[in-house]
């Protein structure tokens, strides 16, 4: 009976307890630990004597709305005009882009900026962009937000000081004056939530991640390479949605390049819209870890390594199969039939979620000295205290998104874009109508065919 018990326990505990603690609880603290450490040592690279010529790149597809905010942010940075060339790559834009450009060009004459035009996919745009690119430093930031102003110095000032860094990625926050003019409150919740994810993805997990070079992915929104690195590369992939997580399994595993996060270049894109959004957005990410692991099934990439290479473990725990949680819900319904009372199960779930709700705490404290070098940043996250306690639930939501993309991944081809919540629903409500009818007309035969003299 006691080693019954025993048994009972070990597989209780072990599936509620001991895999979400080793799996995220624990990393979560060192990496909460590791971004404290490095606020209390303050180390900032030293600025370098002279600063070099930058190119920058902006995709360009539909951008009316928020180019001209893009370029202001650019002109307003510390980076000196005079060392900046901007690259407009015109992704088959189909609104008044162009028009905007033009003003900007005479309302801001001291950056030196050329209007590309492309016609065969994002990929294609940002490597002709590279081609044609002329500066040391190459830094792709989206059309759809703004530089903090001094994310292109800081990103320079890493570089120069470290000359094994290829490349590196900003850190992306949501635009916070853009979330308050949402004035409905669950609308307005959900960019908050938002905020604080991207708060904690990039200058908490990111940041540990940077500290073990381990760095997964090198955000499309802001990143910047070496460009004597990134012109001995393959270039942006064609045939992945995920471009920006297959050029950094190229610097990493092909070129041997040291990929880190520079914390303190931060750049600004605008709240999600909603969630038709969320859901192919996250969806979209899911089928790009997919397919950058099919065009990485090397020696170097194979699941075997998943105890050596931490990019390995992340694909497969995380961005794939989501492992703890998916653990979870198939213990869950174990525990169930096993006979484990209902009323454990409940305390140990929330005993769970109370953890993730300490460490997302922490990860709040953390953060918040941080920002000491962004004060109006900080008060902002500041006052989103009350939020933290929900993430936990919104990570939930996300990780059933995800899943529902790898079996979308399954039946459909690749292709930016995905159907939305909305579209899904009504499609599955079609389903269920047209099986209805079925069925409808199958019993009537069957009652026909019983009931015939």
């Amino acid at each position: 009976m006691r080693i019954n018990n025993l048994l009972n326990s070990f597989i209780f505990w072990g599936a509620w307890i001991i895999i979400p603690f080793i799996m995220e609880i624990i990393p979560s603290i060192g990496s909460a630990i590791v971004l404290i450490k490095k606020r209390i040592k303050n180390a900032r690279p030293p600025k370098p004597v002279a600063y070099p010529e930058i190119s920058l790149i902006v995709p360009v597809y539909n951008s009316c709305d928020s180019l001209h905010d893009c370029i202001k942010s650019i002109h307003e940075s510390t980076y000196d005009d005079n060392k900046i060339r901007v690259y407009l790559v015109n992704n088959r834009t189909k609104d008044d882009s162009f028009h905007v450009y033009t003003e900007a060009q005479k309302e801001f004459p001291t950056i030196r900026m050329q209007w590309l035009n492309a016609r065969q996919g994002k990929s294609r745009a940002l490597n002709m962009a590279l081609y044609n690119s002329t500066g040391k430093y190459i830094i792709n930031i989206d059309s759809d937000g703004v530089l903090e102003k001094h994310a292109l110095q800081n990103m320079v000032d890493q570089f120069e000081s470290d000359h094994t860094i290829g490349c590196m990625t900003g850190a992306i926050l949501t635009i916070p004056e853009q979330i308050n003019e949402y004035k409905h409150f669950f609308s307005r919740l959900l960019r908050q939530i938002e905020f604080v994810e991207y708060a904690e993805a990039f200058l908490a997990g990111r940041s540990y991640a940077s500290e073990k070079n381990n760095v997964y992915t090198l955000s499309g929104a802001f990143s910047a390479f070496r460009k004597s690195t990134v012109l001995k590369s393959r270039m942006y992939n064609t045939n992945t949605i995920a471009e920006d997580t297959q050029i950094t399994f190229q610097m990493r595993y092909l070129m041997g390049q040291k990929v880190k996060l520079c914390d303190n270049a931060i750049y600004f894109v605008g709240p999600i819209e909603g969630m038709n959004k969320l859901y192919t957005q996250r969806q979209r990410w899911q089928r790009g870890s997919l397919e950058v692991a099919k065009l990485f099934d090397s020696r170097s990439f194979r699941p075997i390594r998943i105890l050596k290479d931490v990019n390995v473990r992340t694909l497969i725990y995380d961005h794939t199969f989501a492992f703890p949680r998916v653990v979870w819900c198939i213990a869950l319904l174990c525990l169930f039939l096993m006979g484990f009372s209902t009323t454990m199960i409940m305390y140990s779930t929330i005993l769970v979620m109370v953890c993730y709700i300490l460490i997302a705490y922490l990860y709040f404290v953390s953060i918040s000295i941080f920002l000491e070098e962004f004060p109006e940043i900080r008060e902002y996250y500041r006052t989103l205290w009350w939020v933290v306690p929900i993430l936990p639930l919104f990570n939930v939501l996300t990780f059933f998104i995800r899943l529902t993309g790898i079996f979308n991944s399954m039946n459909t081809t690749s292709a930016w874009k995905t159907k939305t919540l909305t579209e899904e629903i009504e499609e599955y409500k079609e389903e269920v109508k047209r099986e209805a009818i079925k069925l409808t007309s199958l019993s009537g035969k069957l009652y026909s065919f019983l009931n015939e003299p």
